[in-house]
């Protein structure tokens, strides 16, 4: 039986999560949604929360309230925590699922993490992320006023610590430095070196690639010098909308299951994101 995901919201993640889709034999397209449209005209299985980030809360609580299941890439980590506990009773009360923060980082990429803090338990694990476009950081550029176009660009420069080199095409008379003041102040950008530099086009600068460097130095049992090292290089938008298309499949297994509630990538059973039947996946995949 096909799961029946609906989109809401078409920028580039939503095209994307479209041809996963479209890709995935157990899943059918209910349909592409813009952010004003009626919410409950959307009839599915799930629905994949395509929306800037900082829409995620409202349109995710809207849908679990009527019982449908949520997917979305919410990426601003230090709010992660507290979306899960504001939508976990939501969820509960009308025996829905929401899987959260279902993007590469925050996503598979906190597997990641988790795996190797578990075979490693004592150590320090770096993320560093790039160096590539980050969509969550343009699409808050692109909500400054005075902004038109907006690309930003994450630098690692080791250990964790990223520089952030935004691009900004600015709107005909906007002011320079009252743009530049707004985005420094951003929570997107406040907590990193960010550069603002502004540009005739960004259509000439535009590019989705991305990638991260992730390395665990730890100890296993007494044992130290324990090093764990993952390295990916990808097309941003195409990695976010596979990753939700697989949290979908997992939403849909966890709500037959009765386990409702607001989740995050770590609380789901790997093999509940993959399609086909588990009996083989265990023979294949162990």
């Amino acid at each position: 039986m096909q799961t029946r995901i609906a989109i809401l919201g078409y920028g580039n993640i939503g095209k994307a999560v479209e041809q996963a889709v479209l890709a995935a034999e157990d899943m059918q397209l209910a349909g592409i949604y813009h952010h004003n449209d009626n919410l409950d005209a959307i009839d599915a299985d799930v629905v994949a929360l395509c929306t800037p980030t900082r829409e995620v809360p409202a349109f995710a609580a809207q849908l679990l309230q009527r019982g449908i299941a949520t997917v979305d890439s919410f990426d601003i980590h230090g709010q992660i925590y507290d979306l899960r506990s504001q939508l976990t009773p939501i969820a509960k009360e009308h025996g829905a699922v929401s899987i959260i923060a279902a993007g590469w980082d925050p996503g598979s990429d906190s597997m990641v993490r988790a795996l190797l803090q578990a075979i490693a338990p004592k150590g320090i694990t770096y993320t560093n992320f790039g160096p590539g476009r980050s969509m969550g950081h343009t699409v808050a550029a692109k909500a400054i006023p005075g902004i038109k176009d907006a690309l930003s660009m994450t630098i690692p420069l080791g250990t964790g610590i990223h520089r952030r080199m935004v691009y900004v095409e600015l709107e005909p008379g906007a002011d320079f430095a009252t743009v530049e003041k707004l985005l420094l102040a951003d929570d997107y950008f406040a907590h990193d070196e960010t550069h603002v530099i502004p540009v005739p086009s960004i259509d000439a600068l535009n590019n989705v690639a991305h990638g991260v460097n992730l390395v665990r130095d730890g100890v296993s049992g007494c044992t130290h010098n324990q090093r764990f090292e993952f390295n990916m290089t990808i097309n941003n938008p195409a990695l976010t909308g596979q990753v939700l298309v697989a949290c979908a499949r997992a939403a849909v297994r966890m709500r037959a299951e009765q386990r409702h509630g607001a989740f995050t990538m770590i609380e789901i059973p790997p093999i509940y994101l993959l399609p086909g039947d588990e009996e083989q996946l265990i023979r294949s995949l162990v």
